[in-house]
């Protein structure tokens, strides 16, 4: 259900190339969750950690103009996940929406088909081919 793939990048470099990429490709950045620095904020550590919430309009419109399909809008904004680990290995994952809306078929098979399919087109050059 989640996908995730070796950076070829260490993470700073990595979340930075995510962000333009995902600006270069079409799509929003609505936010970028630093869980790291919110985190330490709260008296706890963990190794850096970033969500990316993106978004495609003339996708997400498709299915938030239905009321059938606006179920699914607790999966939306898409989001990618940059990390390290405690290997300093940076790690880039993400829900593989495509494989989860098979199940649902119709506008929601197609528009988070779309998502995903178009997100891996962003994210490819970012990742080491397994």
């Amino acid at each position: 259900m989640f996908v995730e793939n070796n950076s070829r990048y260490n993470f700073t470099e990595t979340a930075q190339r995510l962000n333009d990429a995902v600006l270069e490709g079409g799509w929003s950045l609505l936010a970028v969750h630093d869980l790291k620095e919110t985190l330490h904020k709260k008296g706890f550590e963990v190794l850096p950690v970033k969500v990316f919430e993106v978004c495609k309009g003339s996708l997400s419109v498709k299915m938030l103009e239905r009321d059938n399909e606006r179920l699914f809008s607790s999966l939306m904004p898409c989001r990618v996940s940059v990390y390290e680990t405690s290997q300093g290995i940076t790690k880039i994952s993400r829900l593989n929406a495509a494989i989860m809306a098979k199940e649902y078929g119709g506008i929601v098979e197609e528009v988070m088909g779309a998502a995903f399919e178009q997100m891996e087109k962003i994210l490819d050059p970012l990742i080491i081919k397994q």
